[in-house]
């Protein structure tokens, strides 16, 4: 990548530091480049850092990204040209900038499946003969796997005896052990007959045909259609939580790394007032 930044501006070598000239020091000492070539494109190959302010910047993430969220317009346009000006700041060439992020509206929380979303989920599918979407969404709910990483499980890494699986190369990149309860081994040893080790689990090829399936089987069963994240990761950490698992104990579990993501995305009390409300009926004041 770096080596298309020089072809597309030769005369930057020798050049005043432009963006363009710190843009492929950046890449050259190992900076990500998945988003700067549009930066580059933006600003031209004679654009000095020092005449770049925050105000052309945020003007630039306008132009580039101009019917995007305030999310994308940080990750893609904002945080690498903010690393690039880092870059040439530490290399002497430009003076410090301070970069506020566009104002993102917080996510909306999405309802996760409780126990008794699942219990009637995998009687559907036991009714309709579908084990292997039972097994699936079982998996998801009490191990926290993504919907890419159960679709991608195949049986060699599957140990039934005792009860793990190994999620090869999860989204931070490294291979993860997940805990298998009594029910899942049992659902999971009908689904071992005839299948070989390299054969994946649960049959899909693609994880983009799984949401699909889990719709149809909701509405069979009348019950809410939750996509395979409120099914899988979210239902994990929030009934974790509320059958009694600590915040660490639980994340350890699912391969969190941020306590801030699960404890803000992931964990819901839907009852939190009642709950502490009924706690403190164990306290006597007197006054009965």
């Amino acid at each position: 990548m770096a080596a298309a930044v020089s072809a597309l501006f030769p005369h930057a070598r020798n050049a005043a530091p432009t963006f363009a000239l710190a843009a492929k020091s950046y890449l050259d000492h190992g900076g990500e480049e998945r988003y700067i070539p549009p930066i580059i494109g933006h600003f031209g190959s004679d654009r000095l850092l020092t005449e770049i302010a925050p105000f052309d910047i945020k003007q630039m993430a306008m132009v580039l990204y101009p019917d995007h969220c305030a999310a994308t317009r940080n990750r893609q346009a904002l945080t690498p040209a903010r690393s690039v000006m880092l870059h040439g700041y530490e290399r002497g060439w430009c003076p410090l900038i301070r970069l506020t992020r566009f104002k993102q509206e917080p996510p909306k929380r999405k309802s996760p499946a409780s126990a008794a979303w699942l219990h009637l989920f995998t009687r559907q599918c036991d009714l309709d003969g579908l084990p292997h979407v039972a097994a699936l969404v079982l998996f998801m709910a009490q191990t926290a796997a993504r919907v890419s990483e159960a679709v991608r499980l195949e049986w060699k890494d599957v140990d039934l005896v005792g009860r793990r699986a190994l999620l090869l190369r999860t989204k931070t990149d490294r291979n993860s052990v997940r805990h298998l309860t009594d029910e899942l081994c049992g659902r999971l040893r009908v689904l071992a007959a005839d299948r070989g080790p390299g054969d994946r689990v649960f049959r899909y090829a693609s994880r983009y045909s799984v949401n699909e399936r889990l719709e149809a089987v909701c509405q069979r069963a009348g019950i809410s259609y939750k996509p395979s994240h409120s099914c899988g990761r979210h239902s994990f950490a929030t009934n974790a939580m509320a059958m009694g698992a600590d915040v660490k104990t639980a994340m350890e579990a699912g391969g969190w790394k941020s306590s801030a993501v699960f404890i803000e995305t992931y964990v819901h009390s839907p009852n939190a007032g009642r709950l502490v409300a009924d706690r403190f009926n164990a306290l006597d004041f007197g006054g009965l």
